[in-house]
């Protein structure tokens, strides 16, 4: 079973010209629940620990739709849920936001919840994944023919790090390719990263036209402490590469070959989930509508840093 849902067209962060120039985008990768905890101090192990708890949508994917559509760039994500009342809400929000949705609803599966730790600048991760791993290469289909006007697909990589879901995240590389669209994918986590192997995963992108990967997830690829030769042996891979480095700011390396590398937005850190996932958002919406390596890096870390200010991974009203 699946679900289509409709959402706006526009909406800004108070820049739409980029926005305005992007086609459709297509996000292929998951929908979760985040039950983000804030806490006051480092977590007191096999006692209490204060925390601010919420409950919210999460999922790299879901996320970085949203902030897509915060801009005002057309986008359809590609998921699936549990057909339970978390499925239903996280698909109602992201809806609200403005996302178009072609979400399978999976009988008999949960959809994913994540309990996030999250203690300044640093966040721990629990999860259950859920309906995400039942992601198919059928659901990326049926969502391709409903959003024939896409331009882009940027992939989750925890789609490609879950075996489950696998086939779905390899076809969509495989299918947007063969439509002309370029793509992006977001290297997800280094643990299971590191579990998968470097060598299987970069095989994995087969000339992706964008990589996105943090500092741990470089090292587990690449090696080595440095983002730019990390960035310099990764477009081997991927044809431009984008290293996240923080509070450091943020590096690109293309094939030019081309180097920039920008510091970060000096912020009040809140929350730092879904601060990568914001990031790409801006940088996919300043690339794809062809701005310079200097100025998508701008706009990422100006909604990275709008993310880490506040709780939660989704843009805040």
């Amino acid at each position: 079973m699946s679900e289509r849902t409709a959402g706006r067209d526009t909406g800004a962060d108070g820049t739409p010209d980029a926005a305005s120039r992007t086609g459709r985008v297509i996000v292929v990768g998951d929908v979760i629940t985040d039950v983000v905890a804030v806490l006051t101090g480092p977590l007191a192990t096999g006692s209490d620990t204060a925390a601010a708890i919420q409950f919210t949508g999460g999922g790299q994917a879901a996320n970085t739709a949203s902030w897509l559509a915060a801009q005002g760039v057309p986008v359809t994500l590609v998921a699936a849920v549990g057909d339970d009342t978390a499925g239903r809400d996280r698909v109602a929000e992201l809806t609200t936001a403005g996302v178009d949705c072609v979400v399978a609803r999976i009988p008999g599966c949960a959809t994913g919840t994540v309990i996030v730790l999250a203690v300044g600048d640093e966040r721990t991760m629990v999860t259950e994944r859920g309906a995400n791993v039942r992601l198919t290469p059928e659901h990326v289909d049926t969502a391709l023919a409903a959003a024939g006007d896409a331009t882009h697909l940027h992939l989750s990589g925890y789609a490609l790090l879950d075996a489950g879901s696998r086939p779905a995240g390899l076809h969509a590389l495989k299918v947007a390719r063969q439509r002309g669209m370029t793509t992006s994918v977001d290297a997800a986590s280094a643990a299971p990263l590191r579990a998968v192997g470097a060598a299987a995963f970069l095989s994995w992108l087969r000339e992706v036209d964008l990589l996105l990967v943090n500092t741990d997830e470089a090292a587990v690829l690449a090696g080595g402490l440095d983002p730019v030769a990390q960035a310099r042996a990764l477009v081997a891979s991927a044809r431009r590469v984008v290293v996240k480095q923080g509070a450091a700011g943020a590096t690109w390396v293309d094939r030019k070959p081309t180097i920039v590398t920008i510091p970060a937005r000096r912020v009040a850190v809140v929350d730092v989930t879904g601060a990568g996932d914001a990031f790409a958002a801006g940088l996919l919406t300043g690339w794809l509508a062809g701005a310079a390596p200097h100025t998508a890096l701008e706009r990422a870390t100006r909604l990275g840093a709008a993310a880490v200010s506040q709780v939660g991974a989704r843009p805040s009203g």
